[in-house]
């Protein structure tokens, strides 16, 4: 099943993976093959029909879209664990399986078995995973992937820092890091940045100054440019006036962003960061105890203000979550003046901490309840960047919950 789909799929475009996927699946005896896949909120898993959108609102043989919340899909989702519903029609069971590229959650595999022991699971799950790895390696040059992935029309800005953006969730065997950014379809002066070399993980976040296409336009080259000279080898003490260099080349100081720029080494656990006139970092210890990071603050990139860059450090523990995040968390207004605030959004961290749900979904349920607050309106960019440091203990992401049945409705 595996080779012969991997051999197919090279071939093959976007839109005829279902049907691909579905003539592999079935000599291994799997049917009903269907691929749902994540909306940018993550709150509705839309069928993948590979005739476009249309065609999937007019299918009667399936549900084109399935919520998050309150699903039997959505609980595989969430989870990250294969569900099944025993006692369909003839005896089979039903399947939905999640689609994780790493940990990135793609979506769910619906899939229809007639048994579903350990070696059936198994292949399952072997399936989910080479199809989640075809589904990435054809959706950035896919439209129809991008709206599928879209409930509303996208600004010009959020298309930017979309295809920018590095996954919202990544793991290995030392770090767990995942990211949100609200609103998905209209964000603008926010973006965030990861990415590994050798033992050490750089970890960014800016907020630039404005609410519109130019404000995305100064985030983008600020992300772009400190991508750029980090990967000359430009030092974290540096990397902040490297970056300004560029803003200031290109608008003058008409255009600044505020940012926090940090090395994480994984080997011995210290961070690295400095502070460009942003919000400090939070570190999460222990799943209850919350500490703000100090660090005198140079000024924001951009601004030509000439403030000296200072290097801090912090010895991380294992299990601490370092927390990044932009002033549209805690700084946001309900219409009525009330803040979502600091404390509010640590205690959210803290308490779901201890739930052991995987950091993506700890995030997409803070994010909801941060949208909830501020009646589904927010007056600015809110981007939050976690990353979890495993130091010696056995990373979470490794150990996959059981499958478990629920009853038949």
């Amino acid at each position: 099943m595996l080779a012969g789909l991997l051999v197919d799929s090279r071939v093959k475009s976007f839109d005829q993976l279902p049907t691909c996927v579905a003539q592999h699946a079935a000599p291994a005896g799997f049917t009903d093959v269907l691929i749902y896949l994540v909306d940018l909120q993550r709150d509705v898993l839309r069928l993948l029909t590979g005739q476009g959108l249309d065609a999937a609102q007019g299918a009667e043989e399936c549900q084109p879209e399935i919520l998050v919340q309150g699903t039997v899909a959505g609980r595989a989702f969430q989870y990250g664990r294969i569900v099944g519903v025993a006692g369909t029609a003839g005896g089979t069971h039903s399947w939905w399986v999640p689609l994780l590229d790493g940990t990135e959650r793609l979506g769910v595999l619906h899939m229809e078995s007639s048994c579903g022991d350990a070696d059936v699971q198994e292949s399952m799950s072997a399936l989910a995973s080479l199809v989640a790895r075809l589904v990435v390696g054809a959706r950035s040059f896919s439209d129809s992937y991008a709206r599928l992935s879209r409930a509303e029309p996208m600004n010009v800005a959020a298309e930017m820092q979309w295809q920018l953006s590095p996954p919202r969730a990544y793991a290995d065997d030392r770090v767990t890091i995942g990211a949100v950014m609200e609103p998905v379809y209209q964000v603008s002066g926010d973006a965030y940045d990861y990415a590994t070399a050798g033992d050490v993980v750089h970890l960014s976040l800016f907020d630039a100054m404005g609410h519109d296409t130019a404000a995305g336009l100064t985030a983008n080259l600020a992300m772009s440019a400190c991508r750029n000279r980090r990967r000359q080898g430009t030092g974290l003490a540096d990397l902040g006036d490297a970056i300004e260099e560029v803003l200031l080349e290109q608008f003058g100081a008409d255009h600044y962003v505020t940012g926090v720029l940090a090395d994480l080494d994984t080997t011995t656990g210290v961070l690295t960061w400095v502070n460009r006139g942003h919000h400090p970092p939070v570190v999460i210890r222990g799943g209850r105890w919350t500490t703000l990071l100090d660090c005198p603050p140079a000024h924001p990139m951009g601004s030509d203000l000439g403030l000296p860059t200072v290097l801090c450090h912090e010895q991380m523990q294992p299990g601490d979550r370092l927390v990044l995040y932009t002033d549209g968390i805690t700084e946001a207004r309900t219409p009525g003046g009330e803040e979502f605030g600091l404390s509010a959004f640590m205690d959210y961290l803290t308490r779901h901490h201890a739930d052991g749900l995987p950091v993506s979904e700890t995030l997409r349920r803070l994010m909801r309840a941060h949208l909830r607050h501020h009646h589904g309106e927010l007056q600015d960019d809110a981007t939050i960047l976690v990353c979890e440091w495993h130091g010696t203990l056995a990373p979470s992401h490794t150990t996959a919950p059981a499958s478990v049945f629920v009853p038949p409705s």
